[in-house]
């Protein structure tokens, strides 16, 4: 029995998408480069939720830019990490204070 090696294999990647630019600039690489690509996302009560928001905008608008994406884009998962602002302060997750 031979070994198992990459050739061997279907190449998947997994992107992390929040929503932004430098996220979806990941995500089109990988389209190109990968025969499926799952992608992930964490809603942690961030401040700027805006690119949560925008995060399904762009999995369905970025698969128009190329006919080969569409057939590559795989599940799509988001992780709520709700409370994890409790185990420390950050500048992402801290609201801000009006004076």
């Amino acid at each position: 029995m031979g070994e198992v090696g990459p050739k061997d294999m279907t190449k998947k990647a997994m992107v992390m998408v929040s929503g932004g630019q430098d996220s979806a600039t990941c995500l089109a690489w990988a389209l190109d480069n990968y025969e499926i690509v799952e992608t992930i996302g964490f809603s942690y009560g961030q401040r700027h939720i805006i690119e949560l928001d925008c995060r399904q905008t762009v999995l369905s608008e970025i698969v128009k830019l190329s006919s080969k994406w569409c057939g590559r884009l795989g599940p799509d998962l988001i992780v709520p990490l709700d409370g994890i602002n409790k185990l420390s302060g950050s500048a992402l997750l801290n609201k801000k204070k009006n004076k």
